[in-house]
């Protein structure tokens, strides 16, 4: 049976170790962000068809539009994976609006609209999953993360919401809360913070890794991956880790770069 997965952020990072893990099992696959340069060389990489989409998220006018040509390519979506993000690291009063708001149409509104774009064909043929990536964040604030944490939070709370609102429907949802995983996005947030023992010590996974488990989670229709696993702790010690956070996170730099982004 043909089974079609959908990544956004597929350009980089996390997205683009997601679609090698569903195309390793011979999944076809949409590959979805802002840099058709970089999605061309992994979709030739992939032995399983493809369907390349270069899409600004931000733009949620136009968010959505690009699934009908998806699924006119690969059938119907069987796995949404709502991976795009922006991360701001920085002061929260110097943050521009428009970029905070830019960032909340990708890490927020883009996926919710996404959920409701593919629910009606998941619910009528009753089998489906969506996968939100989230954050830590979404649990463990983080000083100097204001939008973004503002945005996961959103986006965990919904996803869990919709996981216990589809009950029975034969429809899963899935709620992915990464820790810090190496990626250039990565690198750039922990790059704004005074070097300390914190940065440099904390553990940080590996995207590869996280892909394997969120497939496998997935399939076991488990409701949340968190990982790296030390950070169940932030879920069980929500006050203990509010605690930490407050009092150990490092002073962001003086000089702050733009946001990053997947």
């Amino acid at each position: 049976m043909p089974f079609h997965v959908v990544v956004t952020g597929a350009s980089a990072g996390i997205g683009a170790a997601i679609a090698r893990e569903y195309a390793a099992r011979g999944a076809s696959v949409t590959l979805v962000a802002r840099r058709r340069a970089l999605l061309e060389p992994l979709a030739a990489s992939l032995a399983v068809p493809t369907h390349v989409v270069a899409a600004d998220l931000s733009d949620l006018g136009n968010a959505t539009v690009w699934l009908a040509e998806a699924e006119a390519a690969l059938g119907p979506v069987d796995v949404l994976v709502n991976n795009a993000g922006v991360q701001i690291v920085g002061h929260s009063v110097d943050t521009e609006l428009a970029a905070a708001e830019a960032l909340l149409a990708v890490d927020l509104l883009a996926p919710l609209r996404l959920c409701l774009a593919v629910l009606p064909g998941m619910l009528a043929r009753r089998r489906g999953c969506i996968v939100n990536v989230c954050s830590m964040a979404a649990l463990a604030p983080t000083p100097g993360m204001f939008y973004y944490c503002a945005a996961k939070g959103g986006l965990a709370s919904a996803s869990e919401a919709l996981r216990g609102e589809l009950g029975r429907s034969g429809v899963h949802v899935l709620t992915v809360y990464p820790g810090p995983v190496h990626s250039d996005m990565e690198a750039a947030a922990r790059a704004k913070f005074v070097p300390s023992l914190l940065t440099e010590r904390i553990p940080t996974g590996d995207p590869a890794v996280l892909a394997r488990r969120i497939r496998r989670a997935a399939e076991r229709r488990q409701a949340r991956v968190i990982y790296p696993r030390f950070y169940h702790l932030a879920r069980w010690f929500p006050g203990v880790t509010a605690w930490v956070l407050a009092r150990f996170t490092p002073a962001l730099r003086p000089e702050l770069t733009p946001p990053s982004s997947d």
